[in-house]
Formats: structure tokens, sequence, C-alpha cells
């Protein structure tokens, strides 16, 4: 009788246990994360330059960093300021759009792209310092004391030339900076026309997929002997967005000849091992 009510009970308990879902992994916004300051450090070293990198989780709210503490040090903004710089001239019609062409000004520059006419498009695309020197000259110093103000854009600091400020070192952001002001682009949070927004965001479109919208900027300047690179911007998914900005740093008198192409190379490896792109 025993044996028999024990079968019974080892029957009973196989079916329960068989009955049981199996278990799911879930991961929350406040689990522990790979995705340490160590963990990105190594893309870094793994090509042999100085610099970080800066996320930011826009659905989970979360920020992570390759260096917390570089993510909130402030340069020259250089070429990114052309995002900012775009929105200003879109809304104030220092352009009337971004196809309307400005006629090269026929000084010989090293970078054959510039030496032509441009529009707010090309201009962009290819860092044209000249074109949006011009546009800062239209707009005026006023109007962007009033912007950058509003986008809590680095130190606000415009006491350098009036149409160079953003390359000679006075105005200054930080990593995180870049970042928050990218979000409140996003979000359409500033005083600029739905006309604005939809110009600007089109022509920031770097690379555009089934999955995802790549929207971003690369910057270039010279602080002394250190070379200043950035690349921010921002990936948007289906159901997410991530934000990032990174600034690689070197001297001068050590260059790495790859230096520029690098900015790009460590950025899309990181988010490429996060899943972010392909």
């Amino acid at each position: 009788m025993k044996r028999i009510l024990l079968v019974i009970m080892l029957a009973f308990s196989a079916i329960i246990c068989k009955a049981q879902p199996k278990s799911v992994a879930i991961v929350t916004k406040n689990a522990p994360s790979k995705y340490t300051q160590e963990y990105f450090q190594k893309y870094f070293d793994d090509l042999n330059i100085e610099g970080s990198i800066t996320i930011y989780d826009y659905k989970n709210k979360k920020w992570f960093y390759s260096d917390k503490k570089d993510s909130e040090k402030r340069t020259l903004p250089a070429s990114t300021f052309k995002i900012p710089n775009s929105l200003i001239s879109i809304e104030e019609y220092a352009v009337k759009d971004e196809n309307e062409v400005l006629k090269w000004d026929g000084v010989i520059r090293e970078i054959p792209s510039h030496n032509a006419d441009t529009d707010l498009k090309t201009a962009y695309k290819n860092s044209t310092v000249w074109f949006h020197r011009e546009m800062s000259r239209r707009v005026g110093i006023n109007k962007y004391k009033k912007y950058l103000k509003e986008f809590s854009y680095g130190n606000q600091n415009l006491s350098g030339k009036a149409d160079y400020f953003w390359l000679d070192n006075t105005l200054v952001i930080s990593p995180a900076e870049q970042i928050n002001f990218l979000k409140g682009l996003y979000e359409e949070k500033y005083s600029f026309s739905k006309r604005t927004y939809d110009i600007v965001k089109n022509v920031m479109i770097e690379r555009e997929t089934d999955t995802y919208i790549l929207r971003a900027k690369t910057g270039y300047g010279i602080v002394g002997t250190l070379d200043i690179g950035w690349y921010v911007g921002y990936v948007q998914t289906k159901d997410n967005v991530y934000f990032f900005a990174t600034r690689l740093s070197q001297d001068v008198p050590n260059k790495n000849n790859d230096f520029i192409n690098l900015r790009k190379t460590v950025t899309f490896n990181i988010l490429q091992d996060m899943g972010i792109i392909q």
C-alpha cells in the first residue's frame, strides 16, 4: 500500500513540475548592467585613442558612460554647433530653407568641397565653415544669446569673435550637455516652428534603415596643441531613442592620422555591441 501511495505521489509531483512555466530572465531599467565605464573603455583602448562616449537611453531614462567625469568636461563644440546653428538660421530666415544657395566667396580653402556655392543641407554634410559664419553674421549675436540661454547650451559664452565663437574656445560644452540639447531638439521643446524642426531633422539624417534612423554631426577643432574630435547625435528605433556624444582628443605632435575616422568607428562599435544599430 505504501509503495502504491509513493508511486502516486511521485507521478503527481512530475505532473506539477511539468506544468510549471520555464523561468524567464526579466531585465528592468534598474537591473545591473554589463555596460560599465570599464566595459566601454576597452573600445577606446583597442583603438589606442583617448576619449569618451556618453549615451542616454530615452525610454528607460538611463545614462551610460565610458568616463563620467569626462562627460561633464567642457570643450569647444566645433562643427557640432551646426545643429543649433541650422535651427536658428532657418527659424530666423538667414536662409529661406535648406536649399537656398549662397555664393562662394572665392577664398580657396583646404577642403575642396568648401570651394563652391553651397546650400544649408550641403554645408551641414560637408561642415562648410564659411557658410555657417555667414549665417551667424546674418542672425546677429543678440539672437544667439537668446537661443543659447533657452538651450542651456554649455557656458553660453559669446565673447569671442561674433562669427567664429564655436571654434575659438570661448563657447564650450560637455558631452552630457550635448545630449541634453539633443533631447530638447527631439522633443521639439524649443521655441521653433514645426517647419524649422522638420527641415533640420531631415538635414541631420545620416543613415536610415528599416529598423532605425541615425541623425548626427561630427566636429573637429584645435585648442593649443590638442585636437578635439566630436561625434554627436541620436538613433531613433521603432520603440526607443538613444542619444550619444563621443569626444576624442590627442596631442597634435603625436598625431594619429586616422583620428578623424575613429570618432565614428568607436561610436559604431559600441552602438552595435549594445544592439542599437546593425
